[in-house]
C-alpha cells in the first residue's frame, strides 16, 4: 500500500521495556507506518524529569518539534529553553537530551532512518 495511517499513541512505548517509564514515554512508529527511509519518534518527558541518557548520531540529522509543554533541550554543553511549536534542527554529532518543565514536554522527532546510527551517551547529566 502507498500510505499508512497509525495513531502514534498506539505504538509501543519502549520506555517501559527499557525500565524508563517513571521518566518518559518513547514511541518509535517507523515500522508501524511501514516507513523505509524516515525515522519518527513521539517522546514525552514527565514533569520535572530528565531523560536518563542522551544520544547522538553518526549520519542522521534530526528535527524536534515541541507539541506541548516546555523544558530544556541540552545540546552538548548548551541548554536551550524550548516550548510549543518550537522546531529545532540538529546535525548528527550533537549530543542531546531533554529536561521537562513543570508541565512536562512532548515532541515529535523526525529524521532519515539509518540502521544502527544512534549512539547512547550515559551519564550526560552528570556533566552539569
Amino acid at each position: 500500500m502507498s500510505y499508512t495511517i497509525k495513531n502514534l499513541r498506539d505504538s509501543e512505548d519502549l520506555a517501559v521495556e527499557g525500565g524508563f517509564s517513571d521518566t518518559q514515554e518513547a514511541r518509535f512508529p517507523r515500522s508501524d507506518l511501514d516507513a523505509e527511509a524516515t525515522g519518527l519518534a513521539l517522546i514525552t518527558v514527565k514533569p520535572g524529569k530528565r531523560q536518563p541518557f542522551a544520544h547522538r548520531h553518526k549520519n542522521a540529522e534530526e528535527v524536534y518539534v515541541v507539541i506541548s509543554g516546555a523544558g530544556k533541550l541540552r545540546l552538548d554543553d548548551e541548554a536551550l529553553e524550548v516550548g510549543p511549536m518550537d522546531a529545532i534542527r540538529m546535525s548528527p554529532e550533537h549530543t542531546r537530551a531533554l529536561e521537562a518543565g513543570p508541565e512536562g514536554i512532548e515532541l515529535l522527532a523526525f529524521g532519515p532512518h539509518h540502521d544502527k546510527d544512534a549512539e547512547v551517551v550515559p551519564d550526560f547529566w552528570d556533566e552539569d
